[in-house]
């Protein structure tokens, strides 16, 4: 596959990188971040999130502590390929909440010279593996598992617990609807579930 030239006549090495943990762990935070570093250091990015995630903002990505940087919503993960255009840094945030086509589209773009970041959800409500997460993992050449303060005992936490009814995979919330737990928490609240 042809590879894009950089700067010095030589192909652009492409990557994926994958921070994931709980909720309120600092993900989409660790994902802006490294794009900030990216836009300084004068390379050219592009972000992406799920069209169905306006919980602070249509076109930002938005972490809990209120930083933020602009985005494209897209319906499909095909879509990104679409609109990807000449860059050197693609970000991808709640990676959980896309098709299962997000780990090709990924493979396609660092294939092509692009460093890929995404962040998302390692796993649901109920603790098991959260849509193509585990897929994104095993192409990743970086992971990042980040992890959140359990509410209950303050131990380091890596679980989302939902402390509202229903049975949903995705049901978009804040703390008025998820808790990060560690694992000893997270299973005593769910006997009590």
């Amino acid at each position: 596959m042809f590879l894009e030239q950089s700067r010095k006549g030589e192909p652009k090495k492409g990557w994926i990188e994958v921070i994931a943990g709980s909720m309120f762990s600092g993900k989409t935070e660790e994902l802006i971040r490294r794009l900030r570093r990216a836009e300084f250091a004068k390379q050219n990015v592009e972000i992406f999130k799920p069209g169905i995630d306006v919980r602070y903002s249509e076109d930002e990505v938005v972490s809990h502590n209120s930083t933020s940087i602009r985005s494209t919503p897209v319906p499909s993960s095909s879509n990104i390929l679409l609109l990807v255009g000449e860059v050197d840094v693609v970000g991808i945030d709640e990676a959980q909440f896309f098709d299962s086509g997000i780990v090709e589209v990924c493979v396609k773009m660092a294939n092509m010279g692009i460093r890929v970041i995404v962040a998302g959800l390692d796993m649901d409500f109920a603790g098991r593996p959260f849509g193509p997460m585990p897929a994104l993992f095993a192409v990743a050449e970086y992971v990042t598992k980040v992890h959140a303060v359990c509410m209950h005992c303050g131990d380091l936490a890596q679980f989302s617990h939902r402390k509202s009814a229903g049975q949903n995979i995705v049901m978009l919330g804040e703390k008025d609807i998820y808790e990060p737990l560690c694992r000893r928490c997270f299973n005593e609240a769910n006997k009590e579930d």
